[in-house]
């Protein structure tokens, strides 16, 4: 305990004096460099990646390497609030034509990828077509973009023609034929022109594991397997990668010049003294990020106790009582130095129901009925307190906090809890007990059993037993079927599934991602519950070309009330993460639309490796 006090007093000393424990590699005389402990973040996914393609990519944790990997025209700031853009690649904010349907984006020289054989020991300058071709992979058929209804809701000139005719024809996809809307004007500057106004469009070119560019030359070489190849302008290269196991991120040698340059609020004290702290450093500050999977919640809780880990992200629910009484840092972790930091996120935790499933699909009154019963049994509260451990709050509609369209003054029966109206309203549509066996058949006499996909780890568990137990209140019969999340996407996106519990967290600070789940195009996409009502189509439409302002908000709020009505997706709750760091790890901030936070944070590797030699 007396060198853990010595070492805890140091960084107290070091953050008193402003003085880094270190400086980046990058930043030093080489003879320092090779001396100088590696600096090196580990912590875990709860969930497995599957690609790391942005062409094909939709889950979060695959977003989060991706990101750190592949660089997006645009960035948000780190520590900016409320939320701001900057350049990433480009030399300045690209130039939007007055009725937003016009996007011009000039990028720096100099900026290159990291080393391929592709490249064929050349160095790889990015350029403006790597961008136009990038974006152009996500209309290719080939490669089943899980995100092109993002782009094909924005009707950029050309693409979507182009695309239709690759598919009827039953040909190549033609990267190299020009469309109107998506053009090299120059080595260095490309356009976008779009059919109709976009006014939110460039939030997509903040994203790197969504428009980060790829170069031409490693698509083609490995082909099929180009997902278990990234080769971006990022921070970071893949060095290590065993599947569903490990994944370890080297700093990109190749990296260009960039320095730590954050501008948070005047009055957040915290955020200034990291500003202040880091300012002008050479990112990224890490030299590796060691990643592992660890599905179930008390060996990713265990590994971070035993320092294992520098950080967990989201305190398990079943041990937030005992690391977080009360929402309060335990006083045991707090003396060892660990340091917490809770933030909403914007994003629904949800249920869907198939809504081309012969039992729970349709839209017939009697179908509809169903699902608004199914969502009625379901306690929420009971959920949060016994399942979350209060780490969430119950939710109102499909739309999130922190998202532009949210209104938290909008209330709906979404996470009203009544058994009583749930039976009236399935006795009342024919969905009643005909033979005495205590379960409830379909209108027409068939057995009714709702099959619910699920995930092997506890906390899907837990959440299914709890469906379990609310459905059997009401007289529904539930089987439940269990495979890896990748298995389950992959069926899901299929339209195979009746039901499957997933998440959906914003990726920019506008809710249009939320109503873009149940729009019908989006089939197969974001809309996995398949949901294809043309009222609410409408409503979509019309709120994309809107600016922000009222007649907006109303377009959304009347769409978000169709989703309420016609049930497609259960929406349980907003959930509220708490992240825990051990004592070395510096910076620590969470921006929810910043998915590769680790290329800001710092580790103290002196006060790092002292402590792990401890017995905590």
């Amino acid at each position: 305990m007396t060198l853990i006090r010595t070492l805890l007093s140091s960084l107290a000393l070091l953050l008193c004096t402003g003085l880094a424990p270190g400086t980046a590699l990058a930043s030093q005389p080489a003879a320092a460099a090779e001396q100088a402990p590696k600096k090196v973040l580990r912590y875990a996914f709860k969930v497995a990646e599957t690609s790391f393609d942005p062409a094909y990519i939709t889950d979060l944790y695959s977003r989060v390497i991706a990101a750190g990997i592949f660089d997006a025209p645009l960035q948000f700031e780190f520590l900016a609030q409320p939320t701001r853009m900057r350049p990433n690649t480009l030399a300045a904010m690209p130039e939007v034509s007055d009725d937003f349907r016009v996007f011009t984006f000039r990028l720096k020289p100099g900026i290159h990828f990291a080393d391929d054989p592709a490249f064929k020991g050349q160095k790889r300058e990015l350029t403006a077509q790597d961008y136009v071709y990038s974006l152009k992979r996500h209309y290719d058929p080939r490669w089943k973009s899980g995100n092109l209804y993002l782009l094909e809701a924005d009707k950029i000139l050309g693409l979507s023609e182009l695309r239709r005719e690759t598919i009827d024809q039953k040909k190549p996809f033609d990267y190299d034929r020009e469309v109107e809307g998506l053009r090299a004007l120059d080595r260095y500057t490309f356009q976008i022109r779009l059919a109709e106004p976009k006014p939110r469009f460039l939030y997509h070119f903040a994203d790197g594991s969504f428009t980060g560019a790829v170069a031409r030359e490693v698509v083609e070489l490995y082909g099929d397997k180009v997902g278990d190849h990234p080769v971006g302008t990022g921070p970071f290269m893949v060095k290590e990668w065993k599947r569903s196991s490990r994944i370890v991120l080297a700093r990109n040698p190749n990296y260009r010049e960039v320095f730590y340059d954050e501008h948070p609020p005047a009055g957040d004290a915290r955020l200034q003294a990291i500003a202040q702290r880091f300012k002008g450093k050479r990112l990224p500050l890490l030299d590796e990020v060691h990643i592992a999977i660890i599905e179930e919640s008390q060996p990713r809780w265990l590994s971070f106790l035993n320092v294992e880990h520098d950080m967990i992200e989201e305190v398990p629910g079943d041990f937030a009582e005992i690391a977080l009484p009360n929402n309060q840092l335990a006083p045991n972790l707090a003396k060892q130095g660990i340091q917490m930091l809770r933030y909403a996120r914007p994003d629904v935790a949800l249920s869907y129901f198939g809504m081309e499933n012969p039992v729970v699909g349709g839209y017939e009154p009697h179908k509809v009925a169903l699902r608004r019963a199914m969502s009625l049994g379901v306690d929420v509260d009971r959920e949060i307190r016994l399942v979350r451990r209060s780490q969430a709050v119950p939710a109102q509609g499909p739309l999130a906090p922190q998202t532009w369209g949210y209104d938290p003054a909008f209330k709906s029966t979404m996470s009203e809890y009544n058994v009583a109206k749930a039976k009236a309203l399935l006795d009342l549509h024919g969905w009643v007990d005909r033979n005495g066996d205590g379960w409830r058949e379909q209108p027409d006499g068939q057995p009714l059993v709702i099959e619910y996909q699920t995930q092997p780890d506890q906390r899907s568990r837990q959440l299914i037993e709890l469906w379990q137990k609310n459905m059997a209140a009401i007289g529904i019969k539930m089987d439940f079927k269990t495979a890896k999340w990748p298995e389950n996407l992959k069926a899901s996106r299929g339209g195979k599934l009746m039901m499957w519990g997933v998440g959906w967290l914003a990726g920019q600070p506008d809710a249009d991602t939320f109503l873009a789940l149940g729009y019908g195009p989006n089939k197969g996409q974001s809309n996995h519950a398949r949901f294809d009502l043309p009222a609410f189509n409408r409503l979509y439409e019309q709120q994309r070309v809107l600016p922000d302002g009222p007649e907006r908000m109303q377009a959304m709020q009347d769409a978000a009330r169709l989703m309420v009505a016609y049930m497609p997706y259960k929406v349980h709750v907003h959930q509220i993460f708490t992240d825990l760091t051990q004592p070395w790890v510096l910076g620590y901030h969470r921006n929810i639309f910043v998915r590769d936070f680790w290329r800001y944070i710092d580790v103290d590797p002196t006060l790092q490796r002292g402590l792990r030699t401890q017995d905590r």
